[in-house]
């Protein structure tokens, strides 16, 4: 059995905690019988090659890990914001039961991801939002194109969530709400204008401290309509309607970064 499961960018916009888009990198998953994990790529010789592995223990919660053998090819970078974590677990659960109810497996993977917008859109793919471990698809893909800058150092997303506020002012509040009713309608009805209007954000962004998010919307790249802190960060995600000339762009202004150019995928690891 090969199962993939996709990259994915998380609080998107002012939908914080609740909004995840899917992303056209992928990490993979080949099952067979026998012993062991391997790991190629991404997280080599630093992830855990046993039963610990987090794609493992996912696995485990579903099915018998006994007499299976992992392979992993991984794409997606780790601690960049890019939902690596939740890639893996929805590598496990989709392996362990490929025809389950997104819900379910969201459910069963909880205890081992606590986001669970990173891990909805994991399993389902295109635009999900979740609620109270419920994940409502409404789009499957997006008017503007997501263009990644992803810097080479790394975050740790609880350190970073520590940064947040425990409160914040009731106007940041009812801005965030009206701007993350713009996003998703423009992302339901495919509507670049709607969707560059609610990506403002006021809930967790500002309290991140990304310089990167800070340049790029200071001065926008050439063929970008906005910008998002992708998960905690520190990749940033710009949202283009020229996305090479954004990403060349980019690749000028930001030498010590990664610049890649990804689609929204529809699908996503069931």
């Amino acid at each position: 059995m090969i199962v993939r499961a996709p990259a994915t960018s998380a609080n998107l916009g002012p939908a914080f905690d609740a909004a995840a888009v899917a992303l056209d990198l992928w990490n993979e998953l080949e099952l067979a019988e026998g012993d062991g994990v391997e790991i190629e790529g991404e997280g080599a010789g630093e992830l855990p090659a046993d039963t610990t592995n987090l794609a493992v223990r996912a696995y485990a919660l579903l099915a018998d890990p006994s007499g299976k053998r992992f392979r992993f090819s991984n794409r997606i970078p780790l601690e960049r914001g890019l939902g690596s974590s939740a890639a893996a677990i929805a590598l496990g659960l989709a392996a362990a039961r490929p025809d389950g109810d997104p819900e379910e497996l969201l459910a069963a993977g909880l205890g081992l991801e606590s986001h669970a917008d990173n891990l909805a859109a994991a399993l389902s793919g295109g635009v999900t939002v979740t609620w109270e471990g419920r994940i409502a698809r409404i789009a499957a893909t997006l008017p503007l194109a997501p263009v990644a800058l992803v810097p080479r150092e790394r975050t740790s997303t609880e350190a970073s969530r520590r940064s947040l506020p425990a409160s914040v002012p009731h106007a940041d509040a009812a801005a965030n709400a009206g701007r993350a009713a713009l996003l998703a309608a423009g992302a339901a009805v495919g509507d670049a204008d709607l969707f560059a209007a609610g990506l403002d954000d006021r809930l967790h962004e500002p309290y991140r401290g990304s310089q990167a998010l800070e340049a790029v919307r200071a001065d926008p790249p050439a063929g970008a309509r906005g910008a998002t802190l992708s998960g905690s960060g520190p990749t940033v995600i710009v949202w283009a309607d020229d996305a090479p000339t954004c990403a060349s762009s980019l690749a000028e202004r930001f030498p010590d970064h990664d610049v890649l150019v990804l689609g929204v995928t529809p699908r996503g690891a069931l």
